[in-house]
């Protein structure tokens, strides 16, 4: 009888072992952590957060899982998954929370293993999920914390959904995205997460019912300074003609044209968007808006020189004939020949004219006629061969300019010597076959040429003026002549 009760009770006893080294998962939450209804498992309480002046005597409180730690304010935890580190010590007087308080002294009783794993003792963790077996502790694990460590390294371990565990027996989190055990679609991007994953769309994508569009930007700022384009998952700007895009490639800033790639053949002007050219005085824009060609101004007016334009580039001068100079840029005026340069001899004078000179002898009388110092040539009365001839000749020259206008005063002749009790009449003698001149007398001793007809140039005329002076009672009779040499210069001016 008594054996068999032995039995019965070693039998319960390796039941009730077995049970306890048993993993099992809760739905209730052990004290220090709270059920999580989102994601479907524990997790821990901020006991610093909720917990009024959870650490006293000026100590600093630390949250830790299932509990916090109360530590001095100048202690410094030190937490690094891959190589083991050791916390800094507490100092003396570290008091104790209420519940599950650890305040760690060395490695041996709290740390951290490669892996991510924490390593405890029943001194350092406290809770109902800490208990004291044959290698002096167990931890199991629970759901609000999926990477604590068994005592026993080769104890299998149940992990939570989205959990796996490592050759540490470390329950890791699986990385779906990696693994490619994810249902994300082929237009979205698998994002890992602790425990699960998530599905996103990649930037510049939103998500619309189960698919992914692309997001229009041009229609949501940040606008674009001029244009902006559409593109799959994205966008960007561009400008109108004669921008470019500033550094941060939505501002459109002006192109100087003129300093990059001045197309204009003289003159460039910088305009917002644009430029303009234009060319130097005496030029104008081609057809191309770019280029400048010439003005001929000597075909835009004929008034332009008095005798000829010659065009030159971007420019005009005006040329005057042989005899003539140009002044004021563009007019003719006659070289006095006479005054400069001329071929005449010594026994000759020079007459200057519109256009030229031309020589004349010093002493043009001819015989039976002698010269007298009143450079005039006189016949003298002992000569028989004067009583027909006139007394005296006087040569005179003079010159006009061609196509003068008519009619015109052009000469006046006048008695050198009055003799009371004549008359005296004007005439011309020779010289006027044509008729281009009048003779007019406007005194008792004096008369005007006129010039009645227009003459053109080049054109020597020699007129010969009479004056006949006769007695008013009859006693005598004489004549004087007046040669005067009309040169018609070949030009109007």
């Amino acid at each position: 009888m008594l054996k068999a009760l032995f039995l019965t009770m070693l039998t319960l006893a390796l039941v009730k072992s077995q049970d306890t080294e048993e993993t099992i998962t809760y739905t209730q939450c052990t004290d220090g952590y709270e059920w999580d209804p989102v994601r479907q498992q524990c997790k821990d309480i901020d006991e610093c957060d909720i917990v009024p002046d959870a650490c006293k005597g000026g100590m600093k409180c630390v949250n830790h899982y299932g509990g916090y730690l109360c530590l001095p304010k100048t202690a410094q935890i030190i937490v690094n998954n891959e190589q083991p580190q050791q916390e800094t010590p507490p100092a003396e007087g570290t008091s104790g929370a209420t519940t599950g308080v650890v305040a760690a002294s060395s490695m041996a009783t709290s740390g951290v293993l490669p892996g991510g794993g924490f390593v405890a003792s029943a001194a350092a963790v406290a809770g109902p999920e800490v208990q004291t077996g044959r290698n002096n502790f167990v931890i199991r694990r629970n759901p609000a914390d999926p990477q604590r460590i068994p005592s026993n390294p080769s104890h299998r371990i149940q992990c939570a959904a989205g959990y796996e565990q490592s050759e540490h027996n470390v329950c890791q989190d699986i990385d779906e995205c990696t693994a490619g055990t994810h249902n994300c679609r082929v237009d979205q991007v698998c994002i890992n997460l602790r425990g699960s994953f998530a599905c996103q769309c990649p930037p510049g994508y939103q998500k619309r019912g189960e698919q992914c569009v692309d997001i229009d930007e041009c229609t949501i700022p940040p606008y674009c300074h001029q244009r902006c384009v559409n593109t799959p998952g994205s966008f960007y700007c561009q400008c109108s003609p004669g921008f470019q895009l500033a550094a941060n490639n939505y501002t459109c800033v002006d192109i100087n044209e003129c300093d990059a790639s001045n197309q204009c053949a003289q003159q460039c002007y910088n305009i917002l968007g644009s430029f303009i050219c234009q060319c130097n005085q005496g030029y104008e824009l081609s057809s191309d808006r770019l280029n400048c060609e010439d003005i001929d101004e000597c075909r835009t007016s004929s008034y332009l020189c008095q005798y000829q334009c010659v065009n030159e580039p971007g420019k005009f001068s005006c040329m005057c004939p042989q005899g003539y100079q140009v002044v004021r840029s563009r007019t003719c005026q006659d070289i006095n020949e006479c005054e400069t340069t001329n071929e005449c001899r010594e026994d000759e004078m020079c007459w200057n004219y519109h256009g030229g000179f031309r020589c004349y002898p010093r002493n043009p009388c001819q015989d039976p006629y002698i010269l007298t110092p009143e450079n005039r040539c006189v016949c003298p009365v002992s000569n028989a061969m004067c009583r027909e001839l006139p007394q005296s000749i006087v040569y005179k020259y003079m010159s006009i300019r061609s196509d003068r206008s008519v009619p015109s005063d052009i000469f006046q002749i006048q008695a050198t010597t009055i003799y009371a009790n004549t008359i005296n009449t004007f005439r011309i003698k020779s010289g006027n076959e044509n008729g281009e001149f009048y003779l007019r007398q406007t005194s008792p001793v004096s008369a005007m040429l006129v010039l009645v007809k227009s003459l053109s140039g080049p054109r020597e005329h020699i007129v010969d003026l009479e004056m006949l002076t006769v007695s008013s009672i009859g006693t005598f009779r004489t004549s004087s002549v007046l040669r005067l040499t009309i040169i018609v210069g070949p030009f109007s001016f």
